[in-house]
């Protein structure tokens, strides 16, 4: 018992049952306990620019081939794009034979929108895909780490990586400096993940004890399609992918149970990237493989969010008995391929991308964003489980097609898990899905 009480991922556990039953019994307790969720999240979020920094300085350090770096980028955003694609079409079937919105004929003109105004008007703010790639261009180096802003910490490292392997033997006393940093960093990634099981219970605390049980049931239609929908989209198309890449899904979810059972909790995948950038290095992915992938793929292959939207897009077209042809939700697709790139790091990323969307269509008013209020902190776990689940895989998968990734280890990790001695492993038991 002492042994299993021991383990992050059943310390967790607790944490999620006791901030729930708080949530339920003491909702004005539960409410109040928002701070220390957001508090354990800020911690990990102070960490992620110096890690994601020096881990990709020095895997291009390391690799010293810089044409081999822009083929792993390309590999990965090709990637990213293919799958993000059937994520949002997955969606786009199942909500057409679900229809969760169907027979609820809510009038759009009797909506009061003022709830979402803020989402409105962030949304507005925001100009699309053209600013957003001109926003991975920081005002100044240092602004890029003080605003925690992932994508400009990435081009500024691969940028200084580059610079290094220019300079050959010189940069070597100053990659050694980083190295050391870099474990620094991660023990203090392991003192903060201390306190996964408190952020853990306060987040669920929050959810149940605002927005309460019921708000469930009103909605629990639309929330079982997008459940649904996300365990068909990781057990096929990711398990898939898993497979292929000789680390099987269930292996998979046993490897990073810890950080899985976090992100449930949290609603963030933020919270647990300085631990999948470790243990994806672990498993024997290489190093630039993880800086690389991994933090970009936080912004590029959001698919649970990606099956979100296409749900969500087409639930208030049904609720609000909108019309809409075959080709109306095909244009709807087309957009949310750019929309859901273009509002990646926003607060409530989820509402400013719908928000986008529909406000480039005369159809679908957008007033109907009210609907998903109560329930989509709810499906905001789904979301962000998909996403990490997504990205962890993606990861295996480019160092898997890349030959980055080392087998022998995978081989060993599939061992300890299976209770076997690594001798006893061979190639055949890798490729093998477990029962």
């Amino acid at each position: 018992m002492k042994r299993l009480l021991s383990q992050l991922y059943v310390q967790v556990l607790i944490g999620i049952l006791i901030g729930g039953l708080i949530g339920f019994l003491w909702p004005d307790v539960g409410s109040a306990l928002q701070p220390i969720a957001a508090g354990f999240i800020k911690l990990i979020k102070m960490l992620l620019a110096p890690i994601i920094f020096a881990t990709v300085v020095l895997g291009i350090a390391k690799m010293g081939n810089i044409h081999e770096v822009g083929r792993i980028g390309t590999v990965a955003l090709i990637y990213f794009e293919v799958v993000s694609t059937i994520a949002l079409v997955i969606g786009l079937i199942v909500v057409n034979l679900m229809q969760p919105g169907a027979g609820m004929n809510i009038d759009a003109s009797t909506i009061d929108a003022s709830s979402i105004a803020t989402y409105q008007a962030t949304a507005a703010e925001h100009g699309g895909v053209v600013d957003f790639f001109l926003n991975i261009i920081p005002a100044t180096i240092v602004g890029a780490f003080a605003e925690g802003a992932m994508l400009q910490v990435i081009l500024i490292a691969v940028l200084f990586g580059i610079a290094l392997v220019q300079m050959g033997e010189t940069a070597k006393p100053f990659t050694d400096v980083l190295d050391s940093a870099l474990q620094a960093l991660f023990r203090i990634v392991g003192m903060v993940m201390k306190l996964a099981p408190l952020g853990a219970g306060a987040g669920v605390a929050y959810t149940i004890g605002k927005h309460g049980i019921g708000s469930i049931w009103s909605l629990g239609y639309l929330m079982l399609g997008v459940y649904l929908t996300s365990a068909l989209f990781v057990v096929v198309v990711l398990g898939s992918i898993a497979r292929w890449s000789s680390f099987p899904l269930l292996q998979f979810l046993r490897y990073f149970k810890d950080e899985l059972f976090i992100t449930l909790a949290t609603c963030s995948t933020e919270a647990v990237l300085p631990r999948m950038m470790a243990k994806l290095e672990r498993l024997g992915v290489a190093k630039p493989v993880v800086g690389l992938v991994l933090p970009t793929g936080y912004t590029f292959n959001a698919d649970g969010t990606c099956i979100y939207l296409t749900m969500a897009a087409i639930f208030i077209a049904q609720a609000t008995n909108t019309d809409l042809s075959l080709w109306g939700q095909l244009g709807i697709l087309g957009v949310l391929l750019l929309t859901s790139k273009g509002s990646a790091g926003v607060a409530g990323a989820g509402f400013v991308t719908l928000a986008a969307t529909l406000s480039t269509f005369d159809t679908v008013p957008v007033a109907g964003l009210v609907l998903l209020l109560g329930v989509d902190r709810f499906m905001n776990e789904a979301r962000a489980v998909v996403n990490l689940i997504g990205n962890g895989i993606a990861t295996i998968a480019v160092a898997k097609w890349e030959g980055e990734l080392d087998m022998e280890r995978v081989r060993q990790v599939i061992a300890e898990q299976k209770g076997l001695r690594p001798r006893e492993i061979t190639v055949s038991d890798v490729a093998e899905p477990s029962h």
